[in-house]
């Protein structure tokens, strides 16, 4: 998933519970494949076992959940935790559809909320931990719920100024309305962008054999197959982004909107707009 501070990455856990939830739904399947890479690359790092008890953070519409459920098997079991009560109805609906009995999905927020069958034997989570108040609590609860021996994988967004398709959709914006300055660590999809910041919160939190590795792939900008127009409109009426355009009213936002599209023409082939993107792959034992 993609889960305050004032700036223009930040997003509070209760935006997550509400209209960033609810925006994440409605163009769900655009952003579970736009971001499908990184999940694959995540899985496959993680290397599920048949019998392992997994909690997937910030599950989102549970396309990883139920990646983890095929995994683990019948002896297995996977828990999707995300903060949306509207994304959690969706995953298990479509949790159900799959036919998968050994996942389920509930409704908390992982910075203090504890699942009544912890602890588990592996965390996962694809960029949903990155929007927390307070980290150092929230790693430290998310520790909890491990067993001894337990192994955490996440995804992570690398620095905003390491991810050209950030830093151009910025450049769009920027073009017609001033933009607040970043605040670095500040609840957002690039808070752990930091790799010394983010490995003092998992050893503060009691975490060890911390290993960050890179990803280094493409963006399918509103999903493959998207053309630069829908592309666009995807940035604009569905990533927190154009929460900063809504207020300029009308004639900015069609202003925007087409300097995205110029940029989103440079970078299109036949599989829709694509753009650079670097991400953190992290591993950790309790």
């Amino acid at each position: 998933m993609n889960h305050a501070g004032e700036n223009t990455d930040g997003l509070a856990a209760h935006d997550w519970a509400g209209e960033a939830g609810t925006r994440w739904l409605a163009q769900l399947d655009r952003f579970e494949s736009m971001i499908a890479p990184v999940g694959d690359a995540l899985l496959a790092q993680a290397a599920y076992a048949a019998g392992e008890r997994v909690v997937d953070i910030g599950c989102g519409g549970g396309w990883t959940t139920r990646r983890i459920g095929v995994a683990v098997g019948d002896t297995g079991s996977a828990l999707g935790l995300d903060i949306s009560a509207d994304l959690v109805a969706a995953a298990a609906d479509r949790a159900r559809q799959a036919a998968l009995a050994n996942i389920r999905f509930e409704q908390g927020d992982a910075a203090s909320f504890m699942p009544g069958d912890a602890p588990f034997d592996r965390l996962f989570s694809r960029f949903g931990t990155m929007f927390f108040h307070d980290p150092y609590a929230a790693f430290a609860n998310m520790r909890a719920m491990l067993r001894g021996g337990g192994r955490l994988d996440i995804a992570v967004w690398a620095p905003a100024a390491e991810n050209p398709w950030t830093m151009s959709v910025m450049g769009a914006i920027g073009e017609h309305i001033d933009l607040p300055p970043p605040q670095p660590r500040a609840p957002g999809p690039f808070a752990l962008g930091e790799q010394d910041y983010l490995a003092e919160l998992l050893q503060s939190a009691g975490f060890s054999d911390i290993e960050i590795d890179t990803w280094l792939g493409d963006q399918r900008i509103g999903g493959p197959g998207s053309d630069p127009e829908s592309a666009a409109r995807f940035v604009l009426d569905g990533m927190h982004i154009g929460d900063l355009v809504r207020p300029a009213g009308e004639e900015v936002r069609a202003a925007v909107h087409q300097s995205l599209v110029d940029i989103f023409e440079r970078h299109c082939d036949q599989n829709g707009v694509r753009m650079g993107a670097k991400a953190w792959l992290v591993r950790a034992r309790t």
